[in-house]
């Protein structure tokens, strides 16, 4: 496996909120194509785990590297630089209510600075057509259904190219189609050679999209195996 193929690398890494432990001795390793599912009761630690990944919990025990970034030695400053390598899909959507599909993703474009009109109108182009909303561009988030705000959501991930997703909860409350639909983008990113760490707690998607489920119970985790279709 060749070094820039591991997009994840933690070694013994604890996880705090509050001066609490959540996580404790922590080993992973996740390369360009995985999917994983990350599982577990509210409080287990996934969200933390993610939230370490990129940078917003800090990481003050073990070791732990994202895309290239030391999260212990990480600076203030380069942390724009860590989560533009990322793409980030939340639970709360975070979509600006007064401002169309199109003007939410150049937002975050020139936060993350783009400044080439013609780059830009490409770039949007080929994220909006990626999660079929192109034509849907110039609607506001209030006008859309929970699943194309969803899509809308994933494509503001996609904006700056990353290597590797994560994603918290992206099907929650979405009817079953909808959240096949989202599965099936979110599949289709790992066949071009990125990686998605997801938490989910929908047994139906992860016995209709089967891949590696981390499970996060007793400040540990614990690979599982995929679950039977009964």
């Amino acid at each position: 496996m060749k070094n820039n193929d591991i997009l994840i690398k933690l070694n013994d890494v604890y996880i705090y909120q509050s001066n609490r432990v959540i996580l404790q001795g922590i080993n992973l390793i996740v390369k360009r194509g995985d999917f994983i599912y990350l599982t577990g009761k509210t409080g287990s630690g996934k969200s933390s785990l993610l939230e370490t990944l990129y940078a917003d919990v800090t990481l003050e025990k073990g070791f732990g590297e994202v895309v290239g970034f030391d999260l212990k030695k990480i600076k203030d400053k380069n942390i724009p630089k860590l989560r533009r390598k990322l793409g980030i899909v939340f639970q709360r959507l975070q979509l600006i209510n007064d401002k169309n599909v199109r003007d939410n993703l150049v937002y975050v474009m020139k936060a993350t600075g783009w400044k080439d009109k013609q780059k830009i109108n490409r770039r949007l182009e080929e994220v909006l057509s990626y999660v079929n909303m192109l034509d849907q561009s110039e609607k506001m988030p209030y006008e859309l259904s929970g699943g194309e705000q969803q899509r809308v959501s994933i494509a503001r991930a996609l904006i700056n190219d990353p290597s590797l997703i994560l994603a918290d909860e992206p099907t929650r409350n979405l009817d079953p189609e909808t959240s096949n639909e989202i599965m099936i983008l979110l599949n289709r990113l790992c066949l071009k050679k990125r990686a998605v760490v997801m938490i989910c707690h929908d047994k139906y998607l992860i016995n209709q999209f089967p891949s590696k489920i981390l499970h996060c119970n007793n400040k540990t985790i614990t690979e599982l195996s995929l679950p039977n279709n009964k």
